[in-house]
């Protein structure tokens, strides 16, 4: 493998600060928390005022000299790491050229070089991504056959004209790389309804395309508001087909050896700016030649300093065609078979988190929102990984599909996986446990913890007679207790009690523990129990904004699921909430974020008050005040991609 050299950023700075001057784990792990982790760099987004907006006195001695440290040792090599998939493909010995020492993960090793000094070797370097959405597909693949009947060959699914109606309305919440929220925005504008379409849509939403300006123009022109032209009448060939926007890797090289008559070598030296470190050197040794290139081809100088505007883009990741359409293809066999096997698609992606851009929380509602019954988990039923369970009559015409996602015990956090597999074990060879106390007796691997962890996520409420989970939880305190091998087997007298004296858990308590125990609740969203609370206030739901006019005043709120701010997007942050009926989004200035700055960053459900903008089926609310709602201690975890 390729190396990395992984340098301080500011919480790996903080935090490792933190420990040099004595700073207790805990003191440590919430200064770092403090820290701008956005790939968008305000002057504001300084260690001190993180501080500051922390409530930390900076004056004080020890802090000030905590700031001091942090600040000295930023972008200071951490450590060596491992490039993600760069594999060295090479013949004799290789470690005659460059060190090799071994990596963490058994059987691998690395050279202590990363690409770029490899490729300046001449050492050939191929990237091997395994990616979890394959991990995905090959699952559903495999339960498709086993409970739908059906054969599932991703090389020969149909163009379903229904498929990419769900993907131009941006109902895309779990596909592969449309997902995101700025896949979202663009979707109902480009309304992709061919495998070309979908490639090009795939390919426009990466920091080169977002930095040369080629997003608007080609939504533009799709949506008929722009007439297609041509920076040169030369470049209609090969750019006509993305109607007059480059969007892949071979179009910018083609336009340098086009427009100045750049071989094939130098093309390919232009391709490795793309997205590297050394993108502005590489491009600053080619000026002279591009422009001595365009002048002998009667380029304008107008049009030559548009040319290289273009090029200058190479500096930020694009993608080639071929992996367009490699992903592509990923996510329109994602999209078919979530239209298609809705409830095996759902089970496929649980089992395979974490992965994409949202949260097992957010997967589960917004399966709930497409008619899939989830099923809880329960020792009775419940393997490790998640299955499916097949709907009875009534439910059938209740739900999506012949089946139900059942949860799995996976998902009980802190649980072992080879207690889970032991509990399935043990009740397919000896039948349903009959208490807590007969499962803690045939599952001799578990621990009291773990009997604990199952009564709290309600994984205990169908074992013998139905209880509830404070029951579940006194009896597993007691069952969790070591007797001794002389009693071990020998109920006791605490066996035969089918009550406790603990009250109900509140439908608070309830929510709390849901979350804390497996990260997600299958019955109503936390927004759903504050609702009339939410109206009085004039909050409005996600579903409902679609019906609202552009530029009217409005409010949402609901739980942060998402928070964003690229670098491109000159300092916004992109929040994503969401309430029972649905997502909705908002946009948030740097001004509104210099002032709720924690609020922004840590607050766990919000109301946000703005300027409604519904353009072309896109909503977002433009804020203007943003509050932290505190009726919930519900601990709702947002994806932050910063």
């Amino acid at each position: 493998m390729t190396a990395n050299v992984i340098t301080f950023r500011s919480r790996s700075a903080s935090r490792e600060v933190g420990k040099a001057l004595g700073f207790d784990q805990e003191t440590a792990a919430k200064l770092a928390s403090l820290m701008s982790a956005w790939e968008w760099k305000a002057p504001s987004d300084t260690l001190e005022n993180s501080f500051k907006a922390a409530g930390l006195d900076i004056k004080h001695r020890r802090i000030a000299h905590y700031l001091q440290k942090c600040g000295e040792v930023l972008n200071l090599p951490r450590n060596l790491g491992q490039h993600s998939g760069g594999m060295v493909i090479c013949q004799g010995h290789l470690d005659s050229v460059v060190p090799i020492e071994r990596a963490s993960m058994l059987g691998r090793t690395v050279v202590q070089w990363d690409k770029d000094d490899c490729s300046d070797m001449g050492i050939i370097k191929v990237d091997l991504l395994g990616l979890g959405m394959l991990a995905v597909l090959k699952d559903t693949a495999y339960l498709v056959p086993q409970y739908y009947g059906e054969q599932l060959d991703y090389a020969q699914l149909p163009q379903d004209v229904a498929v990419y109606e769900t993907i131009e309305q941006a109902d895309t919440v779990g596909l592969f790389q449309i997902e995101s929220r700025a896949q979202m925005s663009t979707l109902p504008r480009t309304k992709p309804k061919s495998f070309a379409d979908l490639s090009m849509q795939v390919a426009i939403i990466r920091p080169g395309p977002v930095t040369g300006k080629f997003v608007n123009p080609y939504i533009a022109r799709r949506l008929g508001r722009e007439p297609i032209t041509y920076l040169h009448s030369s470049f209609k060939p090969f750019l006509e087909r993305t109607l007059g926007v480059p969007l892949f890797q071979e179009q910018v090289m083609k336009i340098g050896m086009v427009a100045a008559n750049l071989t094939g070598g130098e093309a390919e030296e232009l391709r490795k700016a793309m997205g590297g470190k050394r993108s502005e050197s590489i491009i600053a040794g080619l000026k002279n030649r591009l422009h001595e290139g365009m002048t002998a081809n009667g380029f304008s100088a107008a049009a030559q300093e548009e040319v290289m505007r273009v090029l200058s883009t190479v500096k930020e990741f694009m993608f080639p065609e071929s992996h367009a359409h490699s992903f592509a293809s990923i996510a329109y066999s994602s999209a078919y078979t979530r239209y298609h096997y809705t409830a095996a698609y759902t089970c496929a992606l649980f089992n395979n988190q974490p992965m994409g851009f949202y949260s097992p929380a957010t997967i589960a509602n917004d399966a709930k929102r497409h008619r899939v019954k989830i099923i809880p988990i329960d020792v009775q039923r419940s393997d490790w990984f998640c299955t499916l369970e097949e709907l009875s009559e009534n439910d059938r015409a209740r739900y999506a599909g012949p089946f139900a996602v059942r949860m799995g015990l996976k998902y009980v956090k802190g649980l072992r996986q080879k207690v889970g597999d032991a509990i399935a074990e043990a009740r397919i060879m000896e039948g349903p446990f009959a208490s807590e106390y007969d499962l803690s007796r045939r599952v001799t691997a578990i621990k009291k913890l773990e009997l604990t962890l199952l009564a709290k996520a309600g994984a205990f409420n169908w074992t013998g007679e139905k209880h509830h989970r404070r029951t579940a939880l006194w009896n597993a305190e007691r069952a969790g207790q070591t007797v001794g091998p002389l009693f071990e087997n020998i109920p006791d007298e605490h066996e035969l009690q089918t009550t406790s004296p603990l009250r109900h858990m509140t439908t608070e308590e309830r929510l709390v523990a849901d979350f804390e125990s497996t990260g997600i609740t299958l019955g109503p969203h936390p927004m759903a129990y504050h609702r009339v609370e939410m109206n009085a206030a004039g909050a409005l739901t996600a579903t409902s904004l679609r019906g609202m006019p552009d530029g009217v005043y409005t409010c949402i709120a609901g739980a942060v699921i998402a928070r964003q701010r690229p670098g491109t997007a000159e300092g916004f942050i992109f929040l994503s909430l969401e309430d029972e009926t649905g997502i909705s989004n908002a946009i948030i200035s740097p001004h509104l974020y210099e002032r709720h700055r924690v609020t922004v960053t840590r607050g766990k459900f919000l109301r946000i008050e703005g300027t409604l903008q519904n353009q072309d089926g896109v909503i977002n609310v433009r804020a203007s005040a943003v509050h932290i709602l505190t009726f919930s201690n519900i601990d709702v975890q947002s994806r932050d991609f910063h």
